[in-house]
């Protein structure tokens, strides 16, 4: 064994990662963003049918009542107003204790009747649902996807490029290797997603004439629901204190969007 780092596989991925950066750049809505994704929305809507079919084979799925029917409110509300790139829309309220809410790619919403003590009302119903579709709008689970397949490329070019160290050498480096994506990339493109799906959700509440300000109190009403969550550098998530500081932060841009569509009135 040499124990020196072999360079042409790091070169090899470098330029390939930077090819296929530029290659499969699109721009995300409101904010402006680009990022990285290398799926067609049929694809990805492929996807997000399928997952959502087989979760709605074992849900209790609640078709009718004030609840299912204030979720369906919300979402035919929000639909309007967020740049729709041709989704199959569905809104189902879940029976459920989970404290959850999800919009699968292609437009699929669901809502967990656990949730819906801590929305307390349908403009944080509104909040929470917005949030999720800003989700799928900004297509972030096919950014993730992205993200990881270059992590995986780029663990494979260190192993080759290291099969000529020591094992205990390599070992050390794959190790560090694997946290450093872990707690450098991943994670913190997670919490960005996190964040810019909560300032779209909030424009797109804004824009479809639901108080913004029940934003921040939503997660008030959050955190003080949760306990012992993890420090924010080793979540996927912002803090719920962060998530207030930035609600408060955009919400003179919301305040206005909302007097711009609606004249200023809320529900």
């Amino acid at each position: 064994m040499t124990g020196r780092m072999k360079l042409f596989p790091l070169l090899a991925f470098g330029l390939y990662m930077v090819f296929y950066y530029f290659h499969n750049q699109q721009t995300v809505p409101i904010t402006g963003r680009k990022h990285l994704v290398d799926t067609t929305l049929q694809q990805d809507a492929a996807l997000g049918l399928q997952s959502y079919q087989q979760i709605l084979t074992t849900a209790q799925v609640v078709s009718s009542g004030e609840q299912a029917d204030m979720v369906k409110r919300v979402g035919e509300r929000l639909k309007k107003v967020v740049e729709d790139p041709g989704f199959q829309w569905e809104f189902t309220l879940i029976q459920s204790n989970q404290v959850n809410a999800f919009c699968l790619p292609g437009g699929k919403v669901a809502v967990y009747t656990g949730i819906l003590p801590i929305a307390q009302n349908e403009n944080g119903l509104a909040v929470v649902m917005g949030h999720e579709i800003a989700h799928a709008i900004a297509r972030h689970g096919a950014e993730r996807m992205a993200q990881q397949k270059l992590v995986q490329l780029g663990t494979l070019a260190v192993g080759v490029s290291s099969s000529d160290m020591d094992p205990r050498q390599r070992a050390a480096i794959m190790g560090a290797l694997g946290v450093g994506a872990q707690y450098g990339i991943l994670l913190p493109f997670s919490r960005e997603h996190e964040s810019e799906a909560d300032y779209m959700g909030l424009i797109y509440v804004a824009r479809s004439c639901y108080d913004p300000t029940e934003a921040p109190k939503l997660w008030e009403r959050m955190s003080a629901s949760s306990k012992g969550a993890p420090a924010e550098f080793m979540s996927t998530h912002p803090s719920n204190a962060t998530r207030i500081r930035q609600f408060q932060q955009w919400m003179p841009e919301a305040e206005d969007v909302r007097a711009k569509n609606c004249g200023g009135g809320a529900k």
